[in-house]
């Protein structure tokens, strides 16, 4: 009788559930906050922010590790624009912070667009319209121009944004393409 074990290598997770994931919470997490902005405007608005900074950071974390086997290095400067946009939004540091935190959003969402565009794990086709809304949020800074396009551009940014992360809670992505894209940016490092 032989000792040997045959060990079965554990494989990669599966990135779709962390797609799934991201999703959900970038949906719920608007959803909750505007809720509590819109019923209790008074007493929730503190935690209506504290909720969609917490969700967005997270879908942020989470978008960075699932296109990180496209272009680690963009994925990664998609990742700060958005936390810079975050952290603006969350301290607030003058009349127009809320403004320029869209602006890094914008380059976040063109970026972002950029690569599910080179992926083959997602359709190109939601690249192109993340990164259209992307444009969008880039009106913020200039106000005269924002209200020009208003309500366009807001329909244009939550439309863009909206279909990836629809598709993501809906289709996710293809695991297979993923896993060859991570397989041989390993194999590249």
């Amino acid at each position: 009788m032989s000792t040997a074990v045959l060990v079965k290598p554990i494989g990669r997770p599966s990135p779709h559930p962390r797609a799934r994931i991201a999703g959900g919470l970038y949906f719920s997490t608007l959803l909750i906050s505007q809720l509590l902005e819109m019923l209790l405007p008074e007493r929730w608005s503190f935690a209506a922010h504290l909720i969609e900074i917490a969700g967005m950071l997270s879908v942020t974390l989470m978008l960075y590790l699932l296109f990180k086997p496209v272009n680690s290095s963009l994925s990664l400067l998609a990742a700060v624009f958005n936390l810079a946009g975050i952290t603006l939004e969350a301290v607030q540091m003058n009349a127009h912070g809320s403004e320029f935190a869209m602006a890094f959003h914008g380059v976040f969402c063109i970026l972002v667009g950029y690569l599910i565009w080179g992926s083959a794990f997602l359709p190109r086709i939601l690249g192109g319209l993340i990164a259209l809304g992307g444009l969008a949020w880039l009106t913020y800074p200039l106000t005269p121009f924002a209200t020009l396009l208003s309500p366009w551009n807001v329909i244009c940014g939550l439309a863009g944004e909206a279909s990836v992360f629809l598709w993501l809670v809906v289709m996710g992505v293809n695991a297979r393409r993923w896993n060859e894209l991570s397989t041989s940016a390993r194999r590249e490092r």
